[in-house]
C-alpha cells in the first residue's frame, strides 16, 4: 500500500514512523557529531516528509521548519505542518526525547497528528486516532521544562502550585510525557513555531488534555506568522489553576 492510499490518520503516523527510523538510521551510519549530526538528520527525514505528502496529497499545503515558507498555504483549508526532529540536540546526544512531528491543521485547527518517540521504547508513535487511557496522576504536579532555560512562568506557577520540575527535550516528548503519566504541565512561555506544537496538540487535545495559550485563548495554525509565543497542555483537572495563576503573573 502507498502512503496516498492511507487516511490522513494513518498518513501521519506511518511518515512520523519512518521519518525516525530514518534519522536513526543517519545517526548510526554517520561520523558526524553535534549540530552538524542534528542537521543531517532533520535534512533526511524532512526530505522523506516533504517528499511523501507532496505525493500521496499534492492539494494540500505544507509548512516544514526546514523548508522555505510558502505562505499561499495561508489561503488552504488544509496544511500539512511538520517538525523533522524536534530536539536536534537531543538527537545527536543519543538521548530519548527528541521527536518527529506530523500533523495536519484544518481551518487552523491542530486536527490530525502523530508524534514518534523513536529511541524511546524501542521507538513509539502516538496518534490523535488512537487515543489511550491517561494514567493516574501525582498528588502535586509535575512540569516539564526546558532543559536549559525553564520558563520563568513555568517555574512560578510550579511554585505557587506546589510543582515539581522535570527538565526534558524537545516539545514533543514533554507533551507525550504527559500522555505517558510522566507529568501532568506543560507550560511553556519562551516562544516556538507553529511546527513545534501543532502535531503534540493534536494528539494531546485527542487525548483528553486541555491545549491553550497560556491566558486561555485559543491556539491558531497556518497563520502567515508561524511564531507562536507561549503554550499550556495539561490534564484537564489542573487548567483552572494553572491559568488562574499564570493570569495573576501578568497582573
Amino acid at each position: 500500500m502507498s502512503f496516498a492510499d492511507l487516511d490522513d490518520a494513518a498518513l501521519a503516523a506511518s511518515l512520523a514512523t519512518e521519518a525516525g527510523r530514518l534519522a536513526l538510521a543517519v545517526r548510526a551510519g554517520s561520523s558526524l557529531t553535534g549540530k552538524a549530526l542534528g542537521d543531517a538528520g532533520d535534512a533526511a527525514a524532512n526530505r522523506l516528509l516533504c517528499d511523501a505528502i507532496r505525493t500521496a496529497r499534492p492539494a494540500d499545503g505544507l509548512l516544514s521548519e526546514e523548508e522555505k515558507d510558502d505562505t499561499r498555504r495561508c489561503a488552504q483549508s488544509r496544511v500539512w505542518i511538520v517538525d523533522p526532529v524536534d530536539g536536534t540536540r537531543e538527537y545527536a546526544e543519543g538521548r530519548a526525547d527528541w521527536a518527529v512531528h506530523v500533523a495536519l491543521a484544518v481551518d487552523g485547527v491542530a486536527t490530525i497528528g502523530a508524534v514518534a518517540l523513536p529511541d524511546l521504547d524501542g521507538g513509539i508513535v502516538l496518534r490523535s486516532d488512537q487515543p489511550r487511557a491517561l494514567p493516574p496522576m501525582t498528588t502535586s504536579p509535575r512540569f516539564v521544562v526546558s532543559r536549559s532555560r525553564p520558563a520563568p512562568e513555568a517555574e512560578a506557577v510550579a511554585r505557587a502550585l506546589g510543582g515539581e520540575l522535570v527538565p526534558m527535550g524537545s516539545a514533543g516528548a514533554k507533551a507525550m510525557a504527559i500522555i505517558r503519566g510522566e507529568a501532568e504541565i506543560y507550560l511553556h512561555s519562551g516562544g516556538q513555531y507553529e511546527w513545534d506544537s501543532c502535531a503534540p496538540v493534536a494528539v494531546a487535545r485527542a487525548h483528553g488534555l486541555h491545549c491553550s495559550r497560556i491566558d486561555g485563548s485559543p491556539l491558531v495554525y497556518n497563520r502567515p506568522e508561524t511564531y507562536l509565543p507561549d503554550l499550556l497542555i495539561c490534564r484537564p483537572e489542573w487548567a483552572e489553576r494553572v491559568l488562574g495563576e499564570a493570569a495573576k503573573l501578568k497582573g
